[in-house]
């Protein structure tokens, strides 16, 4: 019997300077590892396939149509609106994803972002380094705004693993915390559940931690800022398309939002003309807050399982 053909097509969205290794692969056939492959190139990578790994690669219809072995596609992420599961669907071709793999360490970004935005810990360090609290007369220097989290309110939308991990976190700083689901659920010693008017209306800081898909793209819009606190602070560790990055501009440079703290865009890599780039009040980082080694590492152990059971006739993780 023949080897399978496995083929990772965007490797290096996974490890980085060789930290983890992909080998796990190697013992269920002949694995091909493509750094990043062109979204003209995808066709030609994976033509002769029997097993595509990848996290953002699109796989399209008209990336897979020649692929007439592919069988498997493994997501090396948890969203996967970069497949198009119909026509995989149509092929009998089945996707699996890797949930839950980074649950900790988006949470710990969450917080990461949010008190970066309200303690002005890099703003404080620059300025000591550039010799200010030498020069200064008397012991201290605190004319940058901090704020005590304590007693205020956290409002989640979408509240899945990972925000019950931050309302864990916020419950530890002695916040209360809202959850705005499409589900609803019941309330909590944790959490109390709420519609999203009132998360936008009672909340000191709103988190995003909802799916993209046709309900929650374009959420945050001029009305959902509109109908914020005055003075609110915003963070998005969740998925880019759920902002619109002109109304989130806006509501930082009227002051209608204090600051906010992004990990995520609605194109990626950020363009030389975003909206977003050089705004006040708005930290930016590049899509890390699944990107710590140990997640990783976990990440790459839970799509070889999914292959492992795939190919043992018990597929985990599926998507179609």
């Amino acid at each position: 019997m023949s080897k399978l053909n496995i083929v990772i097509t965007d490797a290096s969205t996974v490890i980085c300077n060789n930290d983890i290794s992909l080998d796990v692969f190697k013992q269920y056939g002949n694995l091909t590892l493509i750094d990043y492959t062109e979204p003209t190139d995808v066709a030609e990578a994976i033509k002769d396939a029997d097993i595509v790994l990848c996290n953002k690669t699109p796989l399209t219809a008209e990336n897979m149509k020649d692929a007439k072995k592919l069988k498997f596609v493994g997501i090396l992420a948890t969203g996967y609106n970069n497949i198009d599961i119909n026509y995989a669907k149509s092929r009998g071709i089945t996707v699996c994803n890797a949930g839950g793999y980074s649950t900790n360490s988006v949470a710990q970004h969450t917080f990461a972002l949010l008190l970066e935005l309200i303690n002005k810990v890099a703003i404080y360090n620059k300025e000591v380094n550039e010799g200010r609290w030498m020069n200064n007369k008397i012991f201290t220097f605190f004319d940058h705004e901090i704020i005590e989290l304590a007693g205020k309110t956290m409002g989640l939308v979408g509240c899945g693993n990972i925000g019950i991990n931050v309302a864990k976190i916020a419950n530890a700083f002695n916040m209360k915390v809202l959850v705005h689901t499409r589900s609803g659920g019941k309330d909590t010693d944790l959490v109390k559940y709420v519609d999203l008017d009132t998360i936008l209306k009672e909340s000191d800081i709103v988190s995003l931690h909802c799916p993209l898909n046709e309900q929650s793209k374009n959420l945050f819009n001029d009305d959902t800022f509109a109908k914020m606190k005055d003075g609110a602070y915003f963070i998005n560790t969740a998925r880019g398309p759920i902002v619109n990055e002109l109304a989130l501009k806006k509501a930082l440079e009227s002051g209608k939002l204090k600051g906010a703290a992004i990990d995520v865009l609605e194109v990626e890599p950020m363009k030389k003309d975003s909206p977003l780039l050089n705004v006040k009040n708005l930290i930016i980082t590049p899509h890390v807050a699944w990107a710590p080694k140990e997640t990783r590492q976990r990440l790459v152990d839970l799509v070889a399982d999914n292959v492992k059971c795939y190919l043992e006739g018990k597929p985990q993780n599926v998507i179609v």
